[in-house]
Parts: C-alpha cells; structure tokens; sequence
C-alpha cells in the first residue's frame, strides 16, 4: 500500500485505547523540557524536586527509609492514622507543584498522540497527575476533535461538580448549575486504592472499562503496571477480559525496560504473539500510522486483497517546530476522515 493508500482507506467501528504512565510524561518532558525549565518528578524524586524533604526529615528513620518509594511512604502515613497535617501538608504541595507545570510552545509527544487518534472512535486513560495531556487536548481542539480522554487518577487541571456529575477546568462553573469544579483527587494509598467510592475516578474506570471491551488495539506507553497496584490491573483486565478471548486484537508495549520483562507484565492481557513493542514513541502504531492505527491493524492481519498486507505506513516526521506544521500535516487525513463520514452518515 502507498502512503496515498493508507490515508484514504477509512475503516468504521472498532477503536484504540491508549493507557499512559509516568514514563510517557517523562518522554515528553525529555524531549521537550517544561516550559519554565521545571523538572517533572517521579516517584523515586518526588520529595527532592516538590520540596518536601523538611517534612520527611521529622519523620522516625523507619519512614524516612521509604523516601524514594513516595507511594510506600504516602501509605505507611495514612494507614499509621497520627499523620493528618503531614498528609494534608503533601496533598497540597503536590498539588501546587504539578498544576504549576506547562507544555513548550513548540510540538510535543502529547501532541502528536492527540492527533494521531480520533474523535469517537479512540480515548486516552492517563495515570498522571500531571497537567501535560490536558493542555494539548485543549490546543490542539481549535484545529480538530481530539478523542476521548480520561483520568484514572485525577489531574491537577480538571476539577469535579459532584451535584451534577460534570468535570472540567479548574477555576471554571459547571454549566448545569454554576457550580465551580472542585479539585480531583490524586493520592491513593498504594497498597488499598480505592477507586470505587471517589465518583469522579469510578466514572473514569467505568468509561475505560466499556472502550477496552471493544477495542480492537490497547497500546501502554510508559506505564510499568506495579504489582502494587492490583485495584488497577484488576479493573483492566476485568474490561479487557481473557486473552484467550482478544485473538484477534493486538497489545502494544511502548517502554525503555527490556522487552521480556514489558511482556511479563502485562502477559495476561496479550494473545500469544499478538503484540507490539518498542521503546520510543516513533516507533509505535502512533507515529507510523497517525489516525489509521486500527485500519493498518485490520490490513496487516485481515487483508481483503494481498496489496493490504504489505504497507509501509504512513509515518510522521519528528522535528515540526510548530503547532501549525503539525497540523498542516494532518489535513489530508482529516479530510479523508470527513469524506468517509459523509458517505456512510445514513448507515
């Protein structure tokens, strides 16, 4: 197939989920640093880089070991029950500091991923805090649609109403009633998350639950699946369903890790070899074939004609200095998109 091939060829129904870790903000980060020179923390590093090592340092030696395990640190205090000014202290300075934090001017791998997906058809599940994915959602709306995007753990930027179930900005009213949205919440302890009783996160795990079902690709990026954290992986696997099931859906891997030990954690959600890895975002579904990701799935492993099994995508360039270029690159996808739409709108 021809790149001209790939763009034109729309396909219906089926869907991409896409789940992102802190490894995904991470990459981003990297590749093009926080606008104000700040550095996105990690678990291992939060406590340096939020500033919260006076805090730490008051604690007994046996909490103080756990400082580069924040979550482990973060449990221990709750479940110890006699640290409510120290949590409430670590809430509000994590808050501040993420929501603090703002995309570069110039393209990110968050924009790319936003554009590379479609409106209705694809969502992104973020575990991260932070504000990155938010931002280019919104800048990226005032070229095209994005897909969906969802929270599983709160976000600094997105607040809740919980009188009529609506969320958005932070500093922004809910429509239905005036409202402000309240912020979401985003520190759990580790070893009991419970993302049942919070509304906002239970509405969040419930919507990516209903899209892994009929997903026809699932690509992790970054997301290292702890074995900590078995509320999450349960409630995945639980919309995902059996892998004896998903025969013919694949299960991309995007991680700088070793490929088997990627493999290994996610071995219960992947059919045999029906699976993708790589280690950087240009290497993935995303980028060597924006918006036709599930098309150029189906072409590989169902072709209608032997022409559909040997594509070389239609891969994206990495340098576009400007939102503007990387939009420009994208309009004959879109146009593609909506000349499909208009052919099948009365199907």
């Amino acid at each position: 197939m021809t790149k001209k091939d790939e763009i034109e060829k729309v396909h219906g129904g089926g869907g991409h989920v896409v789940i992102l870790g802190a490894g995904a903000s991470y990459a981003s980060s990297l590749r093009n640093p926080e606008k104000g020179g700040k550095t996105l923390p990690l678990m291992r590093n939060i406590i340096d880089v939020v500033g919260l090592n006076y805090l730490v340092n008051e604690l007994p030696n046996e909490l103080k070991i756990l400082k580069e395990d924040f979550e482990a640190l973060y449990s221990k205090l709750v479940n110890l029950g006699e640290y409510k000014e120290e949590i409430t202290t670590i809430d509000k300075s994590v808050h501040a500091y993420f929501s603090e934090l703002s995309l570069p001017e110039e393209p990110t791998i968050y924009d790319y991923l936003i554009l590379s997906l479609r409106h209705r058809k694809d969502i992104i599940a973020t575990f991260n805090w932070d504000p990155f994915l938010l931002q280019a959602y919104y800048r990226n709306m005032e070229f095209v649609q994005s897909p969906g995007i969802l929270f599983l753990h709160g976000c600094v930027s997105l607040g809740f109403d919980n009188i009529s179930g609506a969320s958005g900005p932070i500093g922004y009213q809910a429509t239905q009633d005036g409202q402000p949205f309240e912020p979401t919440k985003l520190l759990y302890p580790v070893d009991k998350k419970d993302y049942i009783s919070d509304e906002f996160i239970n509405g969040q795990w419930e919507a990516i639950a209903r899209n892994l079902k009929h997903a026809e690709r699932v690509s992790v990026f970054g997301y290292s699946a702890p074995v900590s954290d078995v509320e999450a992986i349960s409630l995945l696997q639980k919309g995902w369903g059996s892998a004896d099931d998903r025969d013919m859906e694949e299960f991309e891997l995007i991680d700088i890790r070793e490929e088997q030990a990627v493999k290994n954690s996610w071995n219960t959600f992947i059919h045999s070899h029906h699976y993708h890895y790589c280690t950087d975002y240009f290497d993935s579904s995303f980028a060597l074939h924006p918006r036709r990701t599930v098309e150029s799935h189906r072409h590989r492993t169902q072709p209608l004609t032997p022409s559909e099994a040997f594509q070389d995508g239609n891969p994206i360039q990495d340098n576009f200095e400007t939102l503007e270029e990387l939009w420009e690159w994208h309009i004959p996808l879109i146009e593609a998109e909506n000349k499909f739409e208009e052919e099948h709108k009365d199907d």
